[in-house]
């Protein structure tokens, strides 16, 4: 499958947003999603609401039982993910 297909493949519509989910943005830069999320913690003021928000329990379920997509089987059940706007996905490679 072409590399772009494969990114357009993970951009999913929330909250009117069209977005990124952490865990595939990480693949995508080739690091462990909790590295992501551990830079993105120390940075939280590059990352107004507009650029990245957390996926609410219901979402997530929601996404889940719809077959959008499937968690990393890593990840811990009482993490939600983040969702990376546009914006927010700039922001990861400055």
């Amino acid at each position: 499958m072409e590399k772009l297909q494969v990114i357009q493949n993970k951009i999913y519509e929330i909250r009117g947003y069209k977005v990124m989910l952490d865990f595939d943005l990480a693949e995508m830069y080739q690091v462990e999603t909790r590295t992501l999320n551990q830079a993105v913690k120390r940075n939280i003021t590059r990352f107004p609401p507009d650029f990245m928000f957390q996926l609410a329990n219901e979402e997530l379920e929601y996404m889940s039982s719809q077959n959008v997509m499937t968690l990393p089987a890593k990840r811990p059940k009482s993490s939600l993910p983040f969702a990376f706007t546009e914006h927010g996905v700039v922001m990861q490679t400055e």
